[in-house]
């Protein structure tokens, strides 16, 4: 699939995987919107940089879905067109899985917001925009610990288990026009789990076939097989993870 002149919208664009993800699809000619929640500077900076041209930022909280009802607006407004849509923002915290007591409500509700709601919120939004394009692709960044049932909390596994399972209901129905993926790493070393080290990852790796660290830019670049190389695949999780599951 030809990129050039498509428009890629990017949440959580500002960290690692969505940063790399930015890069790649701008590198491949799409006009790149990149979706923030704080790090409006961060996501900026990543902006100028960006090869090519058309790219701009827009703040898209997973909390708020009237936030993201309006950054679908100023997508039609802007670009008239929404190609690629790539949920890759998240939450979640180090909590031991066996300290059952220190994953509490409020944390709980805040990775399934996060996690689950908001990029549902997103595609809701961003789907009739998507309905127009000749072969649309949705993408969310998934993770290995749906599957392994690991991961930095119980809630946070379960949490990108119920994306995977929406994957592959909103490819039943969004298709023909839209495919929908989930691309699931493993430990990546990018700092977005708080009190996660680096000495953790490498442990961790250390544990999988590969005996490596996943990068952020391989991640990306399953995303972009997903979108221009799998044309005959939908509603399927892409792993990521050195062979961890083995």
């Amino acid at each position: 699939m030809d990129l050039h002149g498509k428009v890629a919208v990017i949440t959580g664009a500002s960290g690692g995987i969505g940063s790399a993800t930015a890069r790649r699809l701008a590198e491949a000619g799409c006009a790149v919107v990149i979706g923030y929640n704080s790090r409006a500077e961060k996501a900026q900076e990543l902006a100028a940089d960006l090869p090519g041209g058309g790219h701009r930022i827009v703040r898209m909280p997973m909390e708020e879905t009237a936030a993201l009802r309006d950054a679908a607006a100023t997508v039609e407004r802007e670009y008239g067109r929404c190609d690629i849509l790539v949920n890759s923002a998240g939450f979640t915290r180090m909590v031991p899985h066996a300290d059952l007591d220190a994953l509490t409500d409020d944390l709980i509700d805040a990775i399934f917001v996060a996690n689950v709601r908001g990029p549902f919120a997103t595609i809701r939004a961003f789907t009739p925009l998507m309905m127009r394009s000749e072969a649309a692709v949705i993408v969310n960044i998934s993770s290995a610990a749906a599957l392994s049932g690991g991961g930095s909390n119980i809630a946070y596994g379960g949490s990108k288990a119920a994306i995977d399972a929406m994957t592959k209901s909103l490819a039943r129905v969004l298709g023909p026009t839209i495919r929908v993926l989930s691309v699931s790493p493993g430990a990546v070393d990018t700092g977005f789990v708080p009190g996660r080290t680096t000495e953790m990852v490498e442990r961790a790796a250390q544990r999988t076939p590969l005996q490596r660290v996943v990068q952020a830019d391989e991640v990306a670049q399953t995303v972009m097989a997903a979108v221009t190389l799998m044309t005959a695949t939908t509603g399927t999780v892409l792993l990521v993870e050195g062979g961890s599951l083995l």
